[in-house]
């Protein structure tokens, strides 16, 4: 059974709502946040934040803010809750009326609802400051493809503010509103990839003896790396590799000299990644040789995003804050790991922490054009944060 929402929540949910529409309504991509980033920056202001930064991977917005005993001595006394702010290139479809006015854009996973549940909690925790030590609430640009969490780290955020731990959250379709998951240790797969390049020796047609075909070269590679999972990987190591794409040729009547690919893998162990790219070469390389032909491998212009790995002692605490605010029976503990990739991982490489999953209700998928994030699961995701502040930082009792 949920517990209720507070009367100071429940009485900031129309803004809070209104907000969140209206950031759906003005969608942006990657680091090019300016609007975004400015209202979100305006309202820790307005909120009497004891700190703002602006411009850290360009429109990163961060806020710093005291508990009743002052600011933390130390990081032992600092922890960071992180919210991503960027929107998606896709043409939304949903026709409500607060649906994106930006062609070709639109919130289709939800990081305007991420962005408006911590400030929503930003609001209550400034007012009450009822914690101790200091809490950094973290905006991130760029969740999406373009590493914006790395960017933060390399400019610095977590020498500057160094912090016992870091907390974010995502909304779950399909997960029922009120409704709160965790997958202990790997909860979401690392996002890696290479292009693949086969030269051959183009020729007629009609004379494939007279040319070494990059094409049959190109699917002996495709079949070969099916056994890369299935006969090299453990198998109770998670992983997947998936050619995604196969590019070269033009005529009905022409062998090409060259053969693109592309291929994306995933697992939940950096240690498995690499092997998994070691024996992508390998196979390549060979299989290139013995058809004559010649490979290169490149890394695409992305960042690889690495797993993201829950740590015990913080994901306890945030069960914690969940059954706290949801009842043991709403927090779901046996989610399956996910094998899409979260640049929150960059932030657990550095620190310990634990993302967890917040219920969207029967919504459509992410990333799908029908997707929008449901209004109706703010209150519990701002009572969350405000619980997992409090308990994280717990006020000194007289």
């Amino acid at each position: 059974m949920n517990k209720p929402l507070s009367n100071s929540i429940t009485a900031a949910l129309p803004e809070l709502q209104a907000f969140r529409r209206d950031l759906h309504q003005h969608p942006e991509l990657s680091f090019d946040l300016p609007r975004t980033a400015g209202i979100v920056a305006a309202r820790l202001k307005a909120f009497g934040f004891d700190e703002v930064i602006e411009g850290i991977a360009k429109t990163g917005v961060v806020g710093i803010l005291h508990g009743k005993s002052g600011p933390a001595s130390d990081a032992g006394k600092r922890v960071l809750l992180r919210a991503d702010m960027d929107a998606l290139p896709i043409e939304e479809t949903t026709k409500a009326a607060h649906a994106s006015q930006v062609a070709g854009r639109m919130h289709a996973c939800g990081h305007d609802g991420h962005t408006t549940m911590l400030l929503g909690a930003a609001q209550h925790l400034a007012e009450t400051r009822n914690f101790d030590g200091t809490l950094v609430f973290c905006f991130q640009p760029a969740e999406e493809l373009g590493g914006g969490a790395k960017v933060m780290i390399d400019e610095g955020l977590l020498e500057r503010f160094p912090v016992k731990a870091a907390y974010a959250a995502h909304n779950w379709p399909q997960m029922p509103v009120g409704e709160f998951g965790v997958i202990h240790g790997g909860a979401m797969a690392s996002a890696d990839g290479v292009l693949i390049t086969v030269q051959g020796t183009g020729g007629h047609a009609a004379q494939p003896h007279q040319a070494r075909d990059p094409i049959v070269c190109a699917s002996a590679i495709v079949a070969n790396v099916q056994s890369i999972v299935s006969r090299t990987i453990s198998p109770f190591d998670q992983a997947v590799v998936s050619i995604t794409s196969i590019h070269g040729g033009e005529a009905w009547n022409v062998i090409p000299d060259q053969i693109e690919m592309r291929c994306n893998f995933r697992s939940f162990s950096e240690t498995v990644s690499a092997r998994i790219e070691a024996e992508l070469r390998r196979i390549c390389s060979n299989t290139a040789a013995a058809h004559g032909c010649s490979v290169q491998i490149d890394r695409p212009p992305m960042t690889p995003y690495p797993p993201t790995v829950n740590h015990p002692a913080e994901t306890q605490l945030a069960i914690e804050a969940m059954t706290a605010v949801a009842g043991a029976d709403k927090v779901h503990q046996d989610l399956q790991p996910v094998m899409g990739s979260e640049d929150f991982a960059f932030f657990l490489r550095e620190v310990p922490g634990a993302y967890v999953f917040i219920g969207n209700g029967d919504s459509a998928a992410l990333h799908n054009p029908a997707y929008d994030f449901n209004d109706e699961a703010l209150g519990h995701g701002i009572s969350y944060w405000i619980e997992l502040a409090q308990r994280s930082l717990p006020a000194e009792t007289a």
